[in-house]
């Protein structure tokens, strides 16, 4: 049972000044620090937190992630960084955090969150439902020589000019206008590259940013499997660091290629949804995501 002074705590919007305070959070609970990816998170979404009540920065937090065309309601929004101090854990501030959100902050709208085994029963208690997964690779992208990429398919580094294709795409793709988000990409990633068809028609688009001792691809969103590829090795040869991406399993074809280039498996995680029977858009051409904590 949660303590009354815990319950009469009150939840809080964050701003870019608490990014310290939240990448203190995720160490406490043994998570990397991610201070760059928290920076993205605050500044194209919101988020929401408890201050501890000893003073030590927070107790609780969460971040929400809005899609749709601005000043309306949302399509969809996503859940993530759910933490919780380790000295406040088990005492029901996830849940209440939670319950704001989804009942209060959110009611209707329809959301979407990734969820470790850990916070699933807490997630299915609030209505979520699982309706697809994902799995997470890391490694060193070592080409084996075994597999080839189509050379058919060119990639190139964007351009301005190709940001209005990129929305366009990611907007299809994604089934939700995602403009705050994509519009940051070059500034907060190390490399962005799109590809093209031989008439030179946008047929995907991939990234590649920093995160703690790794490089993430993410967003990759591509017309086939050959596509897919062609973006990671591009981006790959980008960066000597280890590699972290996270793919839909039901992209079998690239999880085994990625895994033949020295990629892997580090863990599973659901993706979970509320009010809707799944995620929206094409997940054909949708391979990984920004991060799993915008959806």
């Amino acid at each position: 049972m949660t303590p009354p002074h815990l319950i009469a705590l009150p939840i809080r919007a964050l701003t870019v000044d608490d990014l310290p305070a939240c990448a203190d959070l995720s160490e406490d609970r043994g998570w990397p620090r991610e201070d760059h990816k928290w920076g993205l998170l605050l500044a194209a979404g919101h988020g929401y937190g408890i201050d501890a009540p000893d003073g030590r920065g927070l107790a609780a937090v969460s971040v929400v992630t809005r899609y749709g065309p601005p000043l309306a309601e949302p399509e969809l929004a996503a859940i993530g960084m759910v933490l919780v101090a380790a000295r406040y854990a088990r005492q029901g501030l996830g849940r209440r955090l939670m319950t704001y959100l989804c009942d209060d902050l959110l009611k209707g709208v329809p959301l979407t969150l990734h969820a470790t085994p850990f916070g699933r029963p807490l997630y299915e208690e609030l209505g979520f439902d699982t309706t697809g997964r994902s799995e997470m690779l890391r490694g060193t992208f070592r080409p084996d020589g075994t597999t080839t990429v189509p050379e058919a398919v060119p990639v190139r580094p964007a351009t301005a000019e190709d940001l209005q294709g990129i929305l366009r795409l990611d907007a299809e793709v994604f089934g939700a206008d995602r403009t705050h988000l994509i519009t940051r990409l070059p500034a907060f990633t190390d490399r962005l590259l799109v590809a093209e068809d031989s008439a030179g028609d946008l047929i995907g688009y991939g990234a590649i940013w920093p995160n703690m001792e790794t490089h993430v691809i993410g967003p990759l969103v591509a017309r086939d499997t050959g596509t897919a590829q062609a973006l990671v090795t591009a981006l790959a040869a980008a960066t000597e660091r280890p590699l972290r991406t996270d793919v839909d399993v039901r992209h079998e074809e690239l999880l085994d290629w990625l895994k033949d280039q020295g990629l892997e498996s580090v863990t599973f995680n659901a993706v979970m949804t509320r009010d809707t029977p799944g995620l929206p858009g094409d997940w054909t051409r949708r391979w990984a995501p920004l991060t799993v904590a915008a959806g």
